[in-house]
């Protein structure tokens, strides 16, 4: 992955995790954008290996998409107290018969 495309994607996950969907004025934001600018010409220089700012990036993204996956999995999954048989056939892709009259 390039440092461009490490850049857009954690920004896109940042906007998702936002509340309002903006991010103009959130501190991870301009961090990231300041990382990146600071490390866009001397990342040779600073890092010990040549991508160690895209590798960091792409860790953070990692985290950020595993993050939001797992709170969309909790969300669909998490116990709510008792549920039907209908409601839990259909949770695990079951059809439950049908009696015939």
């Amino acid at each position: 992955m390039s440092a461009t495309t490490v850049l857009r994607s954690l920004l896109h996950e940042l906007r998702q995790a936002a509340p309002n969907g903006c991010i103009k004025d959130s501190l991870a934001a301009r961090y990231i954008l300041a990382q990146f600018k600071k490390f866009k010409t001397t990342d040779q220089q600073l890092c010990k290996a040549r991508n160690e700012a895209v590798f960091l990036g792409q860790t953070y993204l990692t985290y950020l998409t595993s993050t939001r996956n797992y709170n969309e999995l909790h969300k669909e999954y998490h116990g709510r107290g008792e549920r039907s048989v209908k409601e839990t056939a259909d949770l695990v892709g079951f059809k439950l018969p049908t009696d015939p009259k």
